[in-house]
This record gives structure tokens, C-alpha cells and sequence, in this order.
């Protein structure tokens, strides 16, 4: 028996016991959207319910990727009047001493329904937060672009870009100071498209190197092929011709890995790609995990492909 148990430590020891940090916190929860707000990560992700029992959003804060805190119900639909379901895909920035948090909501199908994307602020990360301007940042279909799943982008002279779009178009407007609306390009049009071969939803950009890094979801969101892709680019503007799909489905682990974000690790050259999956034993398309795992580049600054694990990654604190 006493040999029995100093085996058992050993392997314990030498890792063989891989501690299980996938998915990252309990739930069906879905698009999350990672970042770094002073010395904590966060996470605010679409909860993966009915369309009519998607009303809030629930956040998640971490000092070392692996404890997470729930604070919920960050924004509710009771905070925004023009919104009643469907709230989907946050994406949050912080703004001078404010916080911004878009969303998309009430998944509307033409330019006659009411909602698209819309923008609430709040003093602190966890809120609460309170619609910003009374109706929607973008109510109406432009080149084709279903508005939903919105990405805030701060680029390196300052400017912000909101790049967003379903139904395979990839739309980018320049926001206005007070993200009350949009600044016309230089040729008068607030909309462009972007959208690259492969592009079905989920845009995420961030900056390696000075080379612009665009990402987006390809598939469809209730299917096992949902997958992540790239491009890379001398400009926020692209072109973004695509390069490779970099995350997708294990078959033994998981289904439909997909609608992502990336965080990088402020003090070291650390990637961290989050995104949601849905486990092996669920065939509900409302059945998707948020997890997290290494992204890594390689020498010639492109996306390796992300090996989806349940061990996830080791705790990485800020401090």
C-alpha cells in the first residue's frame, strides 16, 4: 500500500494529474470577450441561453486566469429600454476614466425591427452599466452586414474603430470621441466593408509586431466545424487576405470551437486565446463552455494552431 502511494505522488508530482482549468468557470456561456483592466483579467461572455432568456450580462474577473469571480448581471435589459432579447457578444474597452461595453441585441432580421448594436458605460469594470444613448450605436443593415457581434479597437495614434458583422459581411466605422456615433472616412462613408474570404461572424483585431492581426469565426455557430481564421496587415483598414483557420474542433474533447478573443499577458510576450466550445456529451446548440488556451506565433509572426485542451493553461498572475 505505502508503495502504491508514493507512485501515486510521484505521477501527481510530475504533472500527470493535470489540473482541469477548461472550461474556465461553471455555465453555458458563449463569445467571450477577454482583456486586462489594471491588475485583474476579465471576461464578459454572451450567455448561451434562448434567444428570449438572453437579457444580461453576467462578467468574470481573474488576478491569475485560473480563480475567476462572477459579478452578475453586469448590464440587464431593464438598463436599456430598446433592448428585449437576444443579447449577444460583449465587447468592452475603457475610455479615459469610463468604460464602454458594446452588445448586440434583439437579432433583428431587416431595417424595419428595432435594435443592432448598442453601447452602455459605467464607472468600473463590473459596472453596473447604463445605456448610453438611448437607442442604438448602429439600427440598420449597411453592405449586407447583419449588426451584431461588434469589436472595439484602439489603434496606435489613438483612433477607434468599430469593426462588427454577421450574415458573412465584415463591416469597420471610425468612432467619434464621445462614442456617441461615427466619423466619416476620408472619401465621406461611414461604413466600409472588410470582409474576408471565409468571414461568417466574430471579428477580433490586436496589434504583434506593428502588423495588424484580424481574426474572425467561420461555420455556423450550432455546428461541430464553427472554427477561428486570420489575416494579417499593414493597416486597420486591411486588405485582410485570409491565411489559415487556427482554432477549430478536437474530436475528443470538444465541438464548435469558435467566437473568440485574445489576451496578451502586459509584462511578457504571452497569448492567451479565449473562446467557447461545446462539450462531446451536448447536442443543444445553447450548450457552449468558455475556455482558455495558449496561442503561440511562429517565426515568421504567423498563428500557430491552438491545441483546445481541458487542462487549459497554468495561473499567470498579473502582479
Amino acid at each position: 500500500m505505502k508503495k502504491l502511494t508514493l507512485i501515486a505522488l510521484m505521477l501527481c508530482f510530475s504533472g500527470v494529474f493535470a489540473q482541469k482549468n477548461n472550461p474556465v468557470f461553471p455555465g453555458w456561456y458563449a463569445d467571450p470577450e477577454g482583456i486586462v483592466f489594471e491588475d485583474q483579467y476579465w471576461i464578459y461572455p454572451t450567455y448561451s441561453a434562448p434567444y428570449g432568456k438572453q437579457v444580461f450580462f453576467d462578467a468574470f474577473s481573474s488576478p491569475d486566469l485560473v480563480n475567476w469571480t462572477k459579478h452578475e448581471k453586469v448590464l440587464d435589459t431593464a438598463a436599456v429600454k430598446w433592448a428585449k432579447r437576444a443579447v449577444w457578444a460583449p465587447s468592452i474597452i475603457k475610455k479615459e476614466d469610463k468604460y464602454y461595453l458594446f452588445f448586440g441585441a434583439n437579432d433583428i432580421q431587416s431595417d424595419n425591427e428595432l435594435g443592432g448594436i448598442g453601447i452602455a458605460v459605467a464607472d468600473s469594470p463590473e459596472g453596473p452599466y447604463k445605456d448610453h444613448l438611448g437607442k442604438p450605436l448602429i439600427g440598420k443593415f449597411h453592405n449586407g452586414a447583419q449588426p451584431i457581434d461588434q469589436f472595439c479597437f484602439r489603434d496606435k495614434d489613438g483612433q477607434y474603430y468599430l469593426y462588427y458583422g454577421g450574415w458573412g459581411h465584415c463591416n469597420v466605422a471610425k468612432l467619434n470621441d464621445d462614442f456617441t456615433g461615427f466619423v466619416p472616412f476620408e472619401d465621406g462613408t461611414i461604413f466600409k466593408e472588410v470582409t474576408p474570404e471565409g468571414y461568417v461572424e466574430g471579428p477580433f483585431m490586436f496589434i504583434k509586431d506593428g502588423k495588424y492581426y484580424f481574426m474572425w469565426s467561420e461555420g455556423g455557430w450550432t455546428g461541430p466545424n464553427y472554427s477561428v481564421a486570420y489575416a494579417i496587415a499593414d493597416s486597420p483598414m486591411g486588405p485582410f487576405k485570409r491565411i489559415d483557420k487556427i482554432l477549430q474542433q478536437d474530436k475528443d474533447i470538444a465541438t464548435g470551437a469558435g467566437h473568440h478573443s485574445v489576451i496578451k499577458h502586459p509584462k511578457d510576450d504571452d497569448y492567451y486565446i479565449v473562446y467557447h466550445r461545446r462539450p462531446l456529451t451536448e447536442t443543444d446548440g445553447n450548450s457552449r463552455e468558455t475556455c482558455i488556451d495558449v496561442m503561440e506565433f511562429d517565426s515568421n509572426g504567423h498563428i500557430k494552431p491552438v491545441k483546445i485542451t481541458k487542462e487549459g493553461v497554468a495561473s499567470h498572475p498579473l502582479k
